[in-house]
This record gives C-alpha cells, structure tokens and sequence, in this order.
C-alpha cells in the first residue's frame, strides 16, 4: 500500500451468504452482506425468491441502467417504505411525470447561480459553530454530533433564514429515532410488495405523521416572516420556483415534501461525509498536516477521497418494470438491480490500493477515475440535484475545521461504517482538539 493509511472497515465474507444470513446482515449492517467477488467481478447475479438480484460493477451496465434506459427502472419496494414516511412524495421518491416535473422546478433553486446565495449561510453558520469549539480544547469532542448539529443549523438558515434552536434538539432526536427503529429493511420489507404493509409500516406511519407535522411547523414559522424584495434563502427559491414549462409551482404539501426531502438529503449526508473525512485526517496526521498547509488543492481532494471510501449513498437499487439487458445479461420484468458506490469505489479492477485513504487521486492533473465508477451523488437524470450544495458546504465546513485545530482521536477502538440509510458510524469516537 506504499505506505498509504487503511481505515478499518467491516468484514466481507468470502462466499456469497446463505439465505437467511444475507437478510440478517442486510438488515444489521448491508455493508457485509456481499462477497468478496463482488468487489472483483463486473456482473453478479443470485436467484432470491424467484427473482434475480444482479450487482453491477460494469461501466456500460450502470451506463444503461442509470443512462441510457432510466425510464424502466424503480426505486425498489424496500426503499420505498422506508424513505416515505421521512421525505413523503418529494424529488427522491417521485417517479415518471411527476419526478420529471419537480425536478425542473427543484433544479433551478439548487443551481450554480444560487451559490453565492446560500454560501454567505454556510460561512457565517460555520464560524460561530468553530467559534464555540474553541470552549472545548483539550476536552473530548463528539464530532459525530457536532458536524450534525452543525450541518442542521447550516440547513436550517439556508433554507428557512431561521436558526434551529427551537427545532434542532427535536429534529435530531426524530432522526435518531429513524435511522434505529425505522430505516433497517425487514425480510418482509424486502420481499413484499408496497400495496401489502409490513409490521413496521406501522410504526413507520406514526413516525411519519410525528415528523412531517414538525416540518409543517417549521415552514410555518417561515411563512410568517414578512416576504423579501430578493430571495433570501433556498425556502424563497423554492417558493417562488415555477415549472419552466407549465408555470406551476408547488403546493403546501407539495413544498413540506420537497423540504423534508432536502433536510434529510442536504444534511445528513453532508454530516457524515464531514465525520468521516475528520475521522480519516485524525487518523493520518501527515494527511491531515497536508490539508493544514494546502488547503486550496487538498480540501476538494480529500472530500473527494472520502466520497469514494465512505459514499453516504452507499447503494442504489433499482426494481426493472419490463425487460432489459445490461452489460450483456437478460433483465426480467420484476428483477432487482442494484449499483453500489460502496462496492464499486473499492472495486480491484477500477482502483489502485482501493481500500487506501489516497486524496492525491484527486489532486489537479492527477489521472481521471474511470467513467462511471465513481458516483458518490450518482449519475444521469436523477444525479442529486443537492451536489453542488453539498460539496460547496462540506469543503467550506472542511477546510475551516483544519485550518482553526489539530484534530486526534482519544481511542484506538476501530470505526466501523454500518450501512442504515446512509454510511453511518458504528460508534461516535471522542476527538480532542486543539488550536493550531
């Protein structure tokens, strides 16, 4: 590994998994449940009730899929239960006509123009936080719970002009509530079809009533403020965005949804892909010193390295709605196709040192990743439409952070990343910080 650091991750079994251990480990940590085949091979497949379940790895495959045939392709039954009751029928659920017509309306908003716009947030946001880092030098740090504070107030002033105090305790603690009692799949989440609900459909609709009428309270809160000459934040944006080609804009339900879409999508991302690149730079100190001296070359490279070992998304499942074939294999209607950043951003045949922390890949006039396998926001008409934002967010958030303390880790215990929703931690570590 030429002397590269090598964070830890979880164990990857040597053969595929029986049947019922693949669904326990699909539901403790998904991470785990593919073989190590996976990670060398461009097509897997595997018969599972009757049905094919294919990985992947093949640039013309994912091409096809995600590309050039997107249209016959639905986000799985799984994700559909568990991402319902959290973002409701907003952009990251919606399918066909309707997908089509929130995302011209959405895009807009999140354009590059828009920038400027939410960044004056981002920073002003991000100073106070670090300012008030400062109490804690020499004392433990939860960075996990810091960068999620952090990227929630961030949302909240960006999208809302409305700072989170009165909301984020609550909200933090519903997202909690989700990710470890809510968004691990069941078998029969797995293998029934939407229109029969499971068990845990149940409590997912309690949670579901519990959360959306805390974001209806948020945006309440924010329609009260007195409307601006200019827009002032995404909430504006997005309220005063029209369809480009029907004139039509969103409704109440329709802007709660597509709110609760971008809270989840524009800050629990944002969180973990910020623990994870603190996690590695406290763990390779000349790394870390690197970024402390170059911060203009490195911070988007080690971003972009951190993207590729810990993808927030770290899968993206797709049920086929007629046949199809993709890299050279027969799809059926009903078959489940899944490509996983996870798999594919370590995969021996696309990566050198896969499993190393390198952000020289990604320094300027480094060699250019192989098309289509890196897709740390994924790629073709549904790429998230939150990319700019985010990366413009997490290197702000990023570079400040080592510029102002030299970060360490109290413990040498292993951070291990679980697959629930996106890549989060197995444990939140205690860092120590201190000023540079």
């Amino acid at each position: 590994m030429n002397g590269l650091f090598v964070p830890p991750k979880p164990p990857v079994p040597a053969q595929p998994l029986p049947f019922r251990q693949f669904f326990r480990t699909l539901a403790s940590n998904a991470l785990s449940s593919w073989p190590a085949a996976a990670y060398e091979q461009p097509f897997i497949a595997r018969n599972m009730l009757g049905r094919h379940n294919f990985i992947v790895n093949d640039p013309t495959g994912i091409h096809r899929v995600l590309v050039d045939n997107p249209g016959n392709y639905r986000r799985s039954p799984a994700a559909i239960r568990i991402l319902r009751p959290i973002v409701g029928q907003g952009l990251l659920l919606a399918e066909g006509d309707i997908w089509k017509l929130q995302r011209r309306t959405v895009a807009p908003a999140l354009a590059p123009r828009s920038m400027p716009l939410l960044t004056r947030h981002i920073v002003a946001t991000t100073d106070e936080a670090l300012d008030a880092l400062r109490e804690r030098i020499d004392a433990p740090v939860d960075i996990l719970a810091t960068m999620q504070n952090l990227t929630l107030e961030i949302a909240g002033r960006s999208m809302f002009s409305l700072e989170m105090q009165e909301y984020g305790r609550e909200m933090r603690r519903m997202l909690t509530e989700f990710a470890a009692h809510h968004a691990k799949p069941g078998m029969l989440d797995l293998i029934l079809p939407t229109a029969i609900p499971t068990p845990r459909d149940f409590a997912r609709k309690r949670f579901k009533k519990r959360w959306m009428g805390l974001i209806e309270a948020i945006v309440r809160d924010r329609l009260r403020m007195p409307e601006p000459d200019q827009p002032r934040d995404l909430f504006d944006l997005l309220r005063a965005a029209r369809d480009p080609e029907t004139g039509a804009g969103f409704d109440r339900e329709q802007l709660r949804d597509q709110v609760a879409t971008l809270i989840l999508a524009g800050h629990e991302t944002t969180a973990v892909a910020l623990f994870w690149a603190l996690t590695l730079l406290a763990q390779d100190r000349n790394e870390q010193q690197k970024l402390a001296d170059d911060p203009d070359n490195r911070t988007r490279a080690v971003l972009s390295e951190t993207l590729r070992l810990f993808p927030p998304a770290y899968l993206i499942v797709r049920e086929a709605i007629g046949a199809d074939s993709v890299a050279g294999q027969a799809v059926c209607r009903g078959d489940v196709v899944m490509i996983a950043p996870w798999i594919l951003h370590r995969h021996r045949m696309l990566w050198r040192d896969p499993d190393a922390f390198d952000p020289t890949r990604f320094l300027p006039g480094a060699p250019v990743p192989p098309r289509f396998s890196y897709l740390p926001f994924g790629v073709g008409p549904r790429i998230c439409v939150g990319a700019q934002f985010a990366l413009t967010e997490a290197t702000i958030v990023l570079a400040a952070t080592i510029k102002r303390f030299d970060l360490t880790m109290e413990s040498t215990r292993p951070v291990l990343p679980v697959g629930v929703v996106t890549t989060q931690p197995d444990h939140a570590p205690a860092f120590r910080l201190r000023l540079r």
